[in-house]
């Protein structure tokens, strides 16, 4: 099988996509019923290159390949030679001889394209300062579990158009869904990721219009990695666009509320939205490591029909 990496959502075809929401769930009821019994990664090792810190990312891909009887390797900049400016393509290729993938959370998008373009084994994008497309694995994962098939259903993202943001409009355009997007003016998307998903994505500027009926609300922090400098600006330029409980009642009677995490109560969410059963952000949390798991098998090992 030819060498595929998973950058953003597009790299994958809208029915590969399906298939791996499906086969995470599956891996995930298995994992419940028997315990991590199935193991086919004896012997690989997934290289993790972390530029971001990160909580659930490494647990999640770590667990992972323990659970499939493989190996995860930690590695930091300042622990690697890209640290000490070793180009990336070296990089590359070295670890392309040694390991059978590779994770990496870093900056720039471009650093992670350059890196796949010079790898022989798979690369995984576990977020650049333009996507976060495994969330969105988990994300779409959990929307089904909860409520079935998302195509043609309604989302809402509320916040900044950030890298999650960008993920969200990918997912619309992959999974067939309406994706509206609210957040104040200079805060959008890429125009040119919004303008590439035609009609499944709208622009809007008062939250409390843009989740009428919807299914899904998400949202995620003010102020990403790298942004705190921005805080109190951003604090005041979102000022009503906090996701609460009155908003969500006038979503759909089964919406669902989703968070990636961490999450910032009293600022993006109210201080006890999470509690509401509406919202399903530890069911979220939890199957990264499932849909990770399909997406590494999918990638090392192929499919498994």
């Amino acid at each position: 099988m030819a060498t595929r990496h998973f950058l953003t959502l597009l790299d994958l075809s809208p029915e590969e996509l399906d298939y791996l929401i499906q086969r995470a769930i599956t891996i995930k009821d298995g994992l419940k019923k028997e315990g991590p019994v199935y193991t086919p990664m004896a012997n690989r090792t997934l290289a993790m290159i972390f530029e971001k810190s990160s909580t659930r990312t490494r647990v999640s891909f770590e667990t992972a390949m323990a659970q499939f009887g493989g190996h995860a390797l930690f590695l930091s900049s300042r622990d690697t030679q890209l640290g000490r400016g070793e180009p990336i393509g070296d990089t590359a290729r070295v670890l392309s001889e040694m390991v059978d993938g590779v994770m990496i959370r870093t900056f720039a998008h471009s650093d992670i394209e350059a890196f796949a373009d010079a790898s022989s084994v798979p690369v995984i994008n576990a977020l650049t300062d333009d996507y976060h497309p495994c969330q969105l694995l988990a994300d779409v994962m959990t929307w089904t579990e909860c409520r079935g098939s998302v195509k043609g259903k309604t989302a809402v993202w509320i916040g900044d158009g950030n890298n999650m943001c960008h993920s969200w409009i990918n997912a619309a355009r992959q999974f067939d869904f309406t994706l509206r997007i609210c957040c104040p003016e200079g805060y959008e998307p890429d125009s040119e990721i919004v303008a590439a998903a035609g009609g499944r994505v709208s622009i809007h500027r008062d939250p409390q219009e843009a989740v009428l009926g919807a299914d899904l609300v998400t949202t995620d922090v003010w102020a990403s990695m790298g942004q705190e400098e921005e805080q109190l600006k951003r604090e005041a330029d979102f000022a009503g666009y906090q996701v609460n409980e009155a908003m969500l009642d006038k979503a759909s009677d089964d919406v669902i509320f989703l968070h990636c995490l961490p999450a910032h109560r009293g600022e993006e969410i109210s201080m006890g939205l999470l509690d509401d059963p509406r919202a399903v952000v530890w069911q979220e949390a939890g199957n990264r490591l499932h849909a990770q798991k399909a997406l590494l098998e999918f990638l090392m090992l192929g499919r498994q029909d």
